[in-house]
């Protein structure tokens, strides 16, 4: 089942509270503190483009890529409607080479934890390393394993509405431990309101949780140094209730 196919037109939808602005002064605050004269920056899994706008915004020169051929398009009409010169393209971050280097290669909202499998964990930090320079830095989240296993994932259920739909979005996770991987089952049921049609859309989520001893292995494995990893709520150091982490490493 292809992730973000249908689900991606309402993506903005369920994530319209998310603050792009915010998380964006998160980054630049981060790639101010662990790196060095930071100007460009490659987003892996950039979705819609919102942070690449937030971002740019704050002065970073920055490009894209998605695996999604509609989540490209809609972060193309979103830089096109900011006026912003935002280069997207549609890769697989697990093969994508980067054509020129970077100062920093980013990479959010839990991307890496679509890696399920180790190599492919490898080569999506191989890709990043191939993207930047001695020194660059490379920062990315993921779901943290001590918080997940400590506060394990349930039914979760919401309901958005605006002056077109009525969208009603039910996430039903499976877990795996021998895999450390949780299959979010999502069903949307999608509800217009000018033809009173109602439709369902299904997508399978499978989300790997990750330990801070394998992930150091791997970047380690690419060529980067792990310099910290943190809190992503909180910017504090992990605990068991740190469900997702920032972490932060350096090419070598």
């Amino acid at each position: 089942m292809e992730v973000f196919k249908d689900y991606a037109y309402y993506y903005n939808a369920f994530y319209q509270e998310k603050d792009y602005k915010e998380e964006a002064a998160q980054v630049d605050i981060l790639l101010k503190k662990y790196g060095k004269n930071i100007q460009s920056i490659l987003n892996f899994g950039s979705g819609t483009g919102r942070h690449d706008i937030e971002l740019t915004k704050l002065g970073y020169q920055c490009n894209g890529v998605d695996v999604s051929p509609i989540m490209v398009d809609l972060g193309r009409k979103n830089a096109k409607r900011e006026r912003l010169d935002i280069d997207f393209s549609v890769e697989d971050i697990r093969i994508f080479r980067a054509k020129v280097k970077y100062d920093a290669v980013i990479s959010l909202f839990h991307v890496m934890s679509y890696q399920n499998k180790n190599q492919d964990v490898l080569n999506a930090f191989n890709s990043a390393r191939n993207a930047l320079n001695k020194g660059g830095v490379f920062l990315f989240d993921v779901w943290y394993g001590p918080g997940v296993l400590s506060d394990k994932p349930t039914v979760r259920v919401k309901e958005i509405e605006d002056e077109n739909y009525k969208l009603v979005r039910i996430a039903k996770p499976t877990m795996y431990d021998k895999e450390d991987v949780v299959d979010v089952c999502y069903e949307v049921y999608v509800f217009e309101k000018d033809t009173g049609k109602a439709r369902v859309i299904r997508e399978v989520h499978s989300m790997r949780y990750f330990f801070k001893p394998e992930l150091e292995f791997m970047l380690e494995k690419a060529g980067f140094e792990l310099i910290n990893n943190i809190d992503s709520r909180t910017f504090e150091e992990t605990d068991y209730t740190s469900w997702t982490s920032y972490f932060i490493a350096r090419a070598v």
